[in-house]
């Protein structure tokens, strides 16, 4: 029981801060989804640039 309230008081200010921002990671983890799949596809090209410019044209819509 010790150790669960120890570490409620250590994450304390992020659980606060979830009830007052309902802010999830669930977009963030989209775009690295999307970034992944693109890199897949993209495997073999070593042109930086490119892969620049294809992660923005998939997020242009």
């Amino acid at each position: 029981m010790n150790t669960f309230a120890n570490m409620l008081t250590k994450y304390s200010y992020g659980i606060l801060n979830h009830g007052d921002y309902k802010i999830h990671t669930s977009k963030l983890e989209g775009v690295n989804n999307k970034i992944k799949g693109i890199k897949r596809k993209a495997y073999g090209f070593h042109d930086e640039r490119y892969f620049s410019l294809k992660i923005i044209q998939a997020f242009a819509n």
